[in-house]
């Protein structure tokens, strides 16, 4: 039986569960790798929006594996699970400030560790501002699903010849300058956000875009996606944070 390894508090955001380029079998297995204290759900990880145009049939066993992962986590290591609402999982909004269990659903959360406070936010606060960059944010745009599919096929075939993961679709993005525009953007106005909540950093997830970088005062970390970049946020006993790749760092 594999060891898990330790974190006090994982973050996952943008699983977009129901929808074709969703890596659910990599999900469930990082967390049948792991074992922590809090685990922050940090919105999209179901499609809501996908639900809208298919129906809820395409929630399937494989999809609905990731929460019984989740629950086994909260039986077998007592894990507290924060569930912050994203854009893709607005049906939520019924349940804000409710706890079912051992699971919170609330629209952002500050986490306190080691004498810091993080301000959790999926992101999109500010969508209404950079509406000019809705292709990004909108996970059914025909574009960026193209994007995606290329990005499984190049990666199928380079997995398949020993060689590492490799975002395809990420490159693709950081060549255009309106992306890199907006990645900065955003990043701006989350740490302003921060910074307005008397926070020492922020904790996002939405542009799927995975970072562990300074602003000066203010610490921005976004825990990319389930969906390009494989990744999630882990934090280490001494309130050190990390962005853990599930190709590079995962034993699975």
């Amino acid at each position: 039986m594999q060891l898990r390894t330790y974190y006090p508090t994982v973050v996952l955001s943008d699983i977009h569960l129901g929808t074709p380029h969703s890596k659910k079998e990599e999900v469930s297995k990082f967390l049948k790798s792991i074992k922590c204290d809090k685990l922050i759900l940090n919105g999209d990880i179901i499609d809501g929006w996908h639900f809208s145009k298919e129906g809820l049939s395409n929630l399937k066993l494989k999809h609905i594996q990731f929460f019984k992962d989740v629950m086994k986590m909260m039986d077998s290591f007592s894990t507290e699970v924060i569930y912050i609402r994203g854009n893709h999982d607005d049906f939520l909004d019924n349940f804000i400030s409710k706890t079912l269990d051992n699971i919170k659903i609330v629209k952002d959360y500050v986490y306190e560790s080691h004498g810091k406070r993080y301000y959790v936010t999926h992101g999109d606060v500010f969508d209404t501002v950079t509406s000019r960059m809705k292709w990004l944010a909108k996970l059914g745009d025909l574009g960026y699903s193209a994007l995606l599919w290329l990005n499984e096929k190049y990666n199928a075939r380079r997995i398949k010849h020993g060689k590492p993961y490799h975002s395809f679709s990420k490159v693709i993005k950081r060549k255009f300058k309106k992306a890199v525009s907006f990645m900065s953007d955003f990043e701006n106005k989350l740490v302003s956000l921060a910074r307005v909540n008397q926070c020492n950093g922020v904790i996002c997830g939405h542009i799927h875009h995975p970072e562990n970088r300074y602003y000066e005062d203010i610490h921005y970390l976004n825990s990319g996606d389930w969906v390009e970049s494989l990744s999630a946020l882990v934090e280490d006993e001494h309130g050190n944070w990390r962005v853990h790749h599930y190709y590079e760092d995962s034993r699975v």
